[in-house]
């Protein structure tokens, strides 16, 4: 059986992985964005009708504030509007204005640092449950939750337990996997399945049988002192996954993007992962059996201090 989550006021859950945060009493009253009205959480609400909530018809991305600054987010609303395009929705809004409503949203909160955003995009208001993208009767519904949520340190250090799952990820065929869609059960189905087998997180493969990520985070892992990555072509366009990439070949940290299997995750030297709201995270087991001499590797911990030393600066 999955065990069931229980709020605490610590450490939330120990099937959360990468996403342990800590609780913060000042997100009861956040204050959140529904097209462009703000309301208290216990008031934002959107209607039973919306595409996203009918049909997870929309697009979503995250991003984190940092001492003032919103971390690479010119890079997250290129990935917002990119995926908004393929799904042949308009945000209705421009680049600007969403930019001016997500500072709006942090200035009403007062909010500084070791903040969580998610911004929501739907296809708006159905005036009855239908799945074609044409009949609606509204705007798109936008939405911005900010959240006070610190990482877990000692994820940092301590890592995650891997384990591989059956669900895969599927090509653009079916449902193009390097989109954020707000239809995300493929995600959930293998995370559903690496809990059952009690791991953090699930490492899925792709259509061909090649490991292609996790189903919340992105997949590394040296051998040789080289650093490997699936081929990129199955799953989301990463962009933590992104400056990893660009700080190894800038720090000449030998780096390929290519197909690998579970097989050669077992006899990997370190493993890591990637998001936008822990950075990177060592992997120290995979399916029960040690990755490396189980704990973080040298090369993981470079590339943390390296990413730390980016979103700083």
């Amino acid at each position: 059986t999955i065990r069931k989550y229980v709020p605490a006021p610590y450490w939330r859950g120990t099937l959360m992985g990468t996403h342990e945060y800590e609780d913060d009493p000042r997100n009861e009253t956040v204050i959140i964005s529904v097209n462009g009205k703000l309301y208290p959480r216990s008031e934002a609400m959107v209607s039973v009708f919306d595409a996203g909530f009918l049909l997870g018809d929309g697009v979503w991305e995250s991003f984190r504030l940092h001492e003032g600054k919103l971390v690479f987010i010119e890079e997250h609303l290129d990935r917002l509007f990119r995926g908004a395009s393929e799904i042949s929705l308009d945000p209705g809004m421009s680049r600007n204005e969403i930019m001016d409503e997500i500072n709006r949203v942090i200035s009403a909160n007062k909010m500084h640092d070791q903040v969580h955003l998610r911004l929501i995009i739907s296809r708006g208001i159905k005036p009855t449950p239908y799945q074609a993208p044409w009949v609606i009767s509204s705007p798109p519904t936008i939405v911005i939750i900010p959240e006070y949520k610190k990482a877990n340190p000692r994820r940092a250090v301590e890592g995650i337990n891997l384990v591989s799952v059956d669900v895969r990820r599927s090509g653009p065929e079916i449902q193009d996997p390097r989109i954020n869609s707000l239809s995300k059960h493929n995600c959930i189905a293998a995370c559903i399945q690496a809990a059952e087998k009690g791991g953090d997180e699930g490492l899925m493969m792709d259509p061909h049988g090649f490991v292609s990520t996790c189903n919340s985070t992105h997949f590394f892992m040296v051998k040789e002192g080289e650093v490997w990555t699936s081929s990129g072509d199955y799953c989301l366009e990463g962009i933590t996954r992104a400056k990893v990439i660009e700080l190894c070949l800038n720090n000449r940290i030998p780096l390929s993007k290519r197909d690998f299997t579970f097989e050669d995750v077992n006899s990997a030297e370190e493993a890591f992962v990637t998001g936008t709201f822990a950075g990177l995270t060592p992997v120290v087991s995979f399916d029960g059996s040690t990755i490396g001499d189980g704990k973080r590797g040298p090369i993981c911990e470079q590339l943390q201090n390296l990413y730390l030393e980016l979103v700083r600066g």
